[in-house]
């Protein structure tokens, strides 16, 4: 396969669209008035087969912005400390910024138009990332503003799992329930799965077709 159909690939496969994996960490539910603590995306590529695999993690802390509402539930759920002086954290637009600057790049490599955000319950993720959007006032957000890929519930169609560390317990993805709820560990771990569901609908497609043509 030569460099331009293998990078063609990805954008006929999706429609144009660059699947990026995404995981946020809260300070609460509600995206316009809960804090955004943490931010993590992958980015995929395809290989010669047609396979998808992850290739990169973009990662940050992310400053509460002025007002903004700490539920003390989430941060226990979490265990982030928001004001801690280690975690390096940067303000909405700083992370955002260099996020879509990494997802610009990617899509220009892989000859498509927009992104489009893949997440566990990805309207959560989704919500958080576009109010963020809002209130940094960036201009042309990379990702799709309604359409997103839900590992929820490809995982509950094709492995009969929606919790995630089940999901990833019937593909066979080890998981480790002390690093999670951390975007970064999340994230990549969400990667893994959502690249086991296309991969393994797309071996399952070739089976059938291979089983078609032999009867």
């Amino acid at each position: 396969m030569d460099d331009i159909t293998f990078l063609s690939a990805m954008r006929e496969r999706f429609r144009g669209f660059l699947p990026v994996i995404v995981d946020i960490e809260s300070a609460g539910f509600e995206a316009s008035t809960d804090a955004l603590l943490e931010v993590a995306a992958v980015l995929v590529a395809m290989d010669e087969r047609g396979h998808l695999y992850p290739t990169k993690t973009i990662h940050h802390h992310v400053q509460p912005f002025p007002g903004a509402h700490l539920e003390q539930r989430a941060l226990e759920f979490t265990g982030i400390i928001p004001d801690h002086p280690f975690r390096y954290a940067v303000s909405e637009h700083q992370a955002l910024q260099d996020l879509y600057q990494h997802i610009r790049k990617a899509l220009k490599q892989q000859q498509c138009q927009r992104a489009v955000l893949v997440g566990h319950n990805a309207w959560f993720d989704l919500s958080f990332i576009k109010a963020a959007n809002e209130r940094a006032q960036l201009k042309n957000m990379p990702f799709h503003h309604f359409t997103s890929f839900d590992t929820a519930t490809l995982s509950g169609l094709i492995l009969g799992q929606t919790v995630l560390a089940k999901a990833l317990e019937a593909a066979g993805i080890a998981f480790d329930p002390k690093l999670a709820h951390s975007a970064i560990y999340d994230a990549e771990k969400t990667a893994e799965l959502f690249c086991y569901l296309v991969n393994s609908w797309l071996e399952l497609t070739a089976r059938q077709q291979d089983l078609g043509i032999r009867r």
